[in-house]
């Protein structure tokens, strides 16, 4: 037996009017000189955004216990490929050419 859950049109204008918004607040953001903080202002906003439309209008947030393990499973494999790229990208020798 297949059960669904049905999301009242309410919650789908909401969570665009917070998207749009954290859109208006990411433009915002790169025009403010925080040094480094940029990058990780844009990309806390990003997360913030990814996670909206993940849980929302992918439907994880209703969904069964197994598509919250594979989503958690895919973000933790993400995770771990980001780590490696890092180490790589972190521990060359910059400028040392020729």
């Amino acid at each position: 037996m297949s059960q669904t859950h049905v999301v009242p049109t309410r919650v789908y204008y909401t969570i665009f009017a917070i998207l749009m918004f954290c859109t208006y607040l990411t433009v915002q953001v790169a025009f403010l000189d925080l040094g480094a903080l940029n990058t990780v202002a844009a990309l806390a906003i990003a997360v913030f955004k990814a996670v909206l439309v993940v849980l929302f209008f992918m439907h994880v947030k209703y969904s069964t216990r197994l598509t919250w393990v594979v989503v958690i499973g895919g973000a933790f494999w993400l995770g771990i490929l980001l780590a490696l790229t890092m180490t790589d990208y972190l521990s060359r020798a910059w400028g040392t050419f020729g």
